[in-house]
């Protein structure tokens, strides 16, 4: 599958949660044109079986694997089987989340508020408890997960969503410093507003909603999903080996401040 891209991950195992849509199938498939042997992880099972199939359909390598992130035997079970299938964990994109309705705090029902934190935190949390201890165990590998720029600067009427994202830049750093010696690398990438199925339900789907988010894009438009794909490349590239602790913006200048 050779593409013509600088990236080589031939040989190299890459677990993908939420690998079903989005992101996580876009960073599927930049990883597999790449040589990259892909786990799609996704509690969707049938989301994930259509993204190993676009990959095998391209001549690439992957498996689907159904896994509820907020489960640690689950996650764990998700790990060991990647393992088994491919021989290694290299990389992880620890990218599973979901987004809230745009409304004020006191409006976020109590149900959301913990489903918000046990998929976008807790879920960071287990992937990298699980993933850690392999990756250590054969000599180093590393490990991207997604905050947002609502991790980084407040977003009027996201506050649930932006606590959430916050904790996941807060989990990477800290651990970061945990598992460098060990030649773990993690790093936060924080994506800007994505033309993703995501987005597509806070904008509401309407004109309106779509130029509201858009507005908030210093360069006018969505990121692409590839754009965020290849971002996820380069943390996990040799390109990166300095990059430690890291929250990175990919964000169009959405984080830069007021224009």
């Amino acid at each position: 599958m050779n593409t013509g891209q600088n990236y080589d991950f031939s040989g190299k195992t890459v677990f993908i949660t939420g690998g079903g849509s989005g992101i996580g199938r876009a960073t599927t498939l930049e990883f597999a044109k790449a040589g990259g042997k892909i786990a799609v992880v996704d509690i969707n099972e049938d989301a994930a079986k259509e993204t190993v199939k676009m990959v095998k359909d391209a001549g690439g390598e992957a498996i689907a694997i159904k896994c509820n992130v907020t489960d640690s035997a689950d996650v764990k079970a998700a790990i060991d089987a990647t393992v088994a299938a491919f021989g290694s964990l290299d990389c992880a994109f620890n990218n599973a989340g979901i987004e809230q309705p745009v409304q004020p705090l006191t409006d976020v029902a109590e149900d959301l508020f913990d489903r918000l934190f046990d998929i976008n935190v807790k879920g960071v949390y287990l992937c990298m408890k699980h993933q850690i201890p392999v990756m250590e165990k054969q000599g180093g590998g590393v490990i991207v997960n997604t905050s947002s720029t609502a991790g980084v600067l407040s977003i009027r009427n996201q506050g649930s969503y932006c606590a959430s994202k916050y904790a996941v830049v807060a989990l990477s750093k800290s651990t970061a410093l945990e598992v460098i010696e060990n030649n773990v690398r993690i790093n936060a990438l924080c994506p800007g507003v994505t033309d993703t199925p995501m987005i597509e339900r806070v904008s509401g789907g309407t004109a309106e909603g779509t130029a509201r988010l858009v507005a908030q894009e210093p360069v006018g438009r969505y990121a692409r999903p590839e754009e965020m794909a290849r971002a996820c490349m380069w943390l996990c590239s040799d390109d990166s080996a300095f990059v430690v602790g890291a929250a990175i913006n990919f964000d169009g200048g959405q984080s830069a401040g007021i224009g």
